[in-house]
């Protein structure tokens, strides 16, 4: 659902999935958001349940069209389990999140509030 927002914004509203199922429909809609309109398109993703790598890449993909377009795209109500996938990919750092800074969406994860920089650490591989 899409709704004038204030400032200039249009919002348009996720809910359900956002996956394998769902992105070429998603994808459509965004694109059209961030072509046919002017200013920030915040992305309320208050009612999303569920999301996949497929459904990021959708989000990252509107994200590079819209600064192509001279817009911005802003996250808005980030479900709490999608913050800390921001984190752990560091896409917090590259993603507009309404009412987060890098420094809280850190403190998402475990041990890494206040530690300038900080993400996960890599993981260990062993060999048999």
């Amino acid at each position: 659902m899409e709704y004038p927002g204030t400032g200039g914004q249009a919002v348009l509203a996720l809910d359900g999935s956002l996956d394998v199922r769902s992105a070429a429909d998603a994808r459509a809609r965004l694109h059209q958001a961030v072509d046919h309109g002017a200013g920030d398109l915040v992305l309320d993703l208050a009612a999303l349940r569920s999301w996949d790598a497929t459904g990021l890449g959708v989000i990252m993909g509107t994200h590079r069209r819209a600064g192509r377009l001279g817009r911005r795209l802003v996250l808005r109500a980030v479900p709490q389990q999608l913050q800390r996938l921001l984190v752990a990919t560091r896409l917090h750092r590259i993603l507009a999140v309404e009412g987060g800074s890098p420094d809280s969406l850190s403190a998402a994860l475990p041990g890494l509030a206040g530690v300038p920089g900080a993400g996960p650490l890599p993981p260990v591989i062993t060999s048999p």
